[in-house]
């Protein structure tokens, strides 16, 4: 065997990103969709600001970035509330929401309290 010491070479990408607290992303037509309030316990109440019949998804990560809930669901154009229930069982702390209506995405954050 060669004494003779390899380097190990490492790749590590470095993401900083600048973000209101309750919009971090949002693509191509702005908000369609935000949450009444960043704090939730049991529910997640998602304001529509979109009124469209389309199917809307949901992913909920933790801090980690792990999925924890994923949601589709398909609105009424009348709807301008989606009520998002049986999330008692998560863990307290900071969660991401992501929300995608067709081409329209955003992302969310928000803290699970007592």
């Amino acid at each position: 065997m060669d004494d003779e010491k390899h380097p190990l070479t490492v790749s590590v990408s470095l993401f900083i990103i600048q973000f209101d607290p309750m919009n971090l992303h949002t693509t191509p037509s702005g908000n369609f969709a935000s949450l009444r309030t960043q704090l939730f316990v049991d529910s997640l109440q998602i304001q529509l600001n979109s009124r469209s019949a389309d199917s809307i998804m949901g992913i909920l990560r933790d801090e980690k970035g792990m999925i924890c809930r994923q949601l589709q669901t398909t609105l009424n154009e009348n709807a301008s509330e989606l009520s998002w229930k049986g999330l008692e069982d998560l863990p307290y702390g900071i969660y991401t929401l992501q929300l995608s209506q067709g081409e329209n995405e955003v992302l969310l954050r928000l803290v699970k309290r007592v």
